[in-house]
């Protein structure tokens, strides 16, 4: 399994930040990474409000997974982002 070099957080407020800047999405740049490399750190509370939305799994999560341990990495994940 691959491992992650950012935090979560980041590649979170990377993607929010991709979606208003690129063609691709809702934005109007053809080449949006310059843009996102600029600004994603101004979408960390959104990344943020994400990652306190998901830290409660649905009920199909649940029968596949483990509750404690999903709530414990995504915890973990916020903890970080604190740290950002």
């Amino acid at each position: 399994m691959d491992i992650a070099v950012t935090t979560l957080a980041e590649r979170v407020a990377r993607t929010l930040a991709g979606l208003d800047h690129s063609a691709n999405a809702a934005g109007f740049e053809p080449s949006a990474s310059a843009s996102v490399d600029e600004t994603w750190r101004a979408y960390l509370p959104q990344a943020d409000a994400v990652l306190r939305t998901i830290r409660e799994p649905s009920e199909p999560m649940a029968a596949i997974g483990d509750v404690a341990i999903w709530s414990a990495m995504i915890d973990a994940a916020i903890g970080e982002s604190e740290r950002i």
